[in-house]
This record gives structure tokens, sequence and C-alpha cells, in this order.
């Protein structure tokens, strides 16, 4: 345990000074958490998740009938819930979130970016500007600028958490899904680039990469059967043992590297 602890310290040195209580509790009361595209799939199921431990959730959607419809389901299960309709492309519609969340919650604690689009299955080659503005602004962009926002109403609070749905599909392309795969990439980096800095406000960031779901969203993915997961596992097993090796590799090196600085100093 101890050298975990010291591995973590060596990776992120402002992580040792964070204060105990930002650890993860079971009681989230007096929390308040935006989870974005949440009445419906992921989204929905960790608006609830977060609700039942007694977060105040905000969901949100771009159509109001399913605002609607996902906050009668929260509060018919004793969880605190506000919704609102939300395109997170659009400025105008991030900055609606945020302030109704300030204003009918007090602050924000916890942000879940889950929203993302995918207008397009396919050959890469035949992918258009257009589809890759739209996927890359919604995916990627949008998740930085809905972080950037939040981030001075977290540390008006001590600190807050921040977490990022990627996929597995930013380890492993999914065939015909291209450039939805490389923006779930993209937010790998943009988590781990964002990590040092947010750490010291007291703000955690983690990205999660769920597998398929059988969701609205991956509908057509399941009915077209195109895509046979189980071909793919053995190159996704192999790439992430490859990630894992890799890393420990490059920080073998840093502390290599650091120890050497120290020797010669």
């Amino acid at each position: 345990m101890l050298k975990a602890v010291t591995r973590c310290l060596w990776s992120n040195p402002v992580a040792g000074r964070r204060k105990m209580s930002h650890h993860i509790s079971p009681n989230l009361s007096g929390r308040v958490a935006i989870v974005t595209a949440s009445t419906d799939g992921i989204g929905l199921a960790a608006a609830e998740a977060l609700g039942q431990r007694g977060a105040h959730v905000v969901v949100s959607s771009r159509r109001q009938a399913n605002v609607d419809k996902a906050v009668s389901l929260l509060r018919s299960k004793n969880i605190k819930v506000i919704g609102t309709t939300c395109n997170v492309g659009k400025a105008e519609d991030r900055d609606k979130l945020i302030n109704l969340t300030i204003e009918q919650c007090g602050g924000v604690d916890i942000l879940v970016s889950n929203a993302a689009v995918n207008p397009f299955f396919g050959n890469i080659l035949e992918s258009t500007e257009e589809v890759w503005d739209k996927i890359l602004g919604v995916n990627v962009k949008a998740s930085f600028l809905l972080t950037k926002q939040v981030v001075p109403h977290m540390e008006k609070r001590g600190g807050g958490s921040v977490v990022i749905v990627s996929s597995v599909a930013g380890y492993q392309p999914m065939q015909g899904l291209g450039p939805y795969s490389v923006s779930k990439t993209a937010l790998l980096g943009l988590t781990k680039a964002l990590a040092p800095d947010l750490a010291h406000s007291n703000i955690r960031i983690n990205c999660v990469a769920p597998g398929i779901i059988k969701t609205r969203f991956s509908a057509a993915t399941w009915a077209a059967r195109r895509y046979r997961w189980c071909d793919c596992l053995p190159v996704l097993r192999r790439s992430l043992i490859h990630h894992r090796r890799d890393y420990h590799c490059n920080r073998r090196h840093e502390l290599q590297t650091v120890r050497g600085v120290a020797q010669r100093q």
C-alpha cells in the first residue's frame, strides 16, 4: 500500500496535498451534481445513482419532453432533481444549464460530462468535415468548455469532482465508428491534461470508458449487428496491456531521471 501511495505522489505531487474529505463518500447529501444527456441510458443511470446517495441532481437533454419524463421518474424515487433542455454544443445552452444550477441549487460540486453524438457510420475516409466538426464539437470541445465553466463554482465550495464519459472505443477504434472513436480517444487525453491543473483547486477528474451497452444511443449498432464485439476483445486486451506496459516503462524512466538530477545536485 505504501509503495502504491508513493507512486501516486510521484506521478502527481499535488495529489498528496488534497483534503481527506475529498475522497469518494457514499453520502452525497448537500452536494449538487450536473449530468449532461441524462434523460436516458448511461446518463439517467448516473443521475439516479447520484440522487440515491443524496445529491441534488440537475438533468438535461435536448428535448423538453425527455427532461420532464426523467424528472418525474427520479422524483418518484424520492430524488431531489431539477431539469432543463440543453444542447451542449451551443454556448447559450451551456450557460443556461450552469446558471439554472447556481440559481436553484446554490453551486456545483459534481459534473458528469456524458453528452455525445455520432452522426456517421461507415468508412472513415468517407466522413466529411461537417461530421468531424459535429463530433469533436459536442464530444470533446463541449466537455472541456463545461468543465472550464464549473471550475470557479467548484472552487468556491472547496473543490469538486468531474467525470468525463469516454468509451472503450477510445482504446480500440470500432469498425465503422472512426470519427466517434477518435473523439473518445481525445477525451482520455483531455482528462490527463486537465488533471494536474484541476488538482491545485482540489478538483478531481476521472474518465470512464464503458463498453457497448444496450441503450437507445447504441441501438443502431445492436440492430444492424455489423459490429461483433467479441472479435474485438483480443485486440482490445493487447492494446490495454501495451498501454499499461508503456505507462510503467515511462514512469521508471521519469523516476530514474529525477534521481539522476538529485544525485548531481
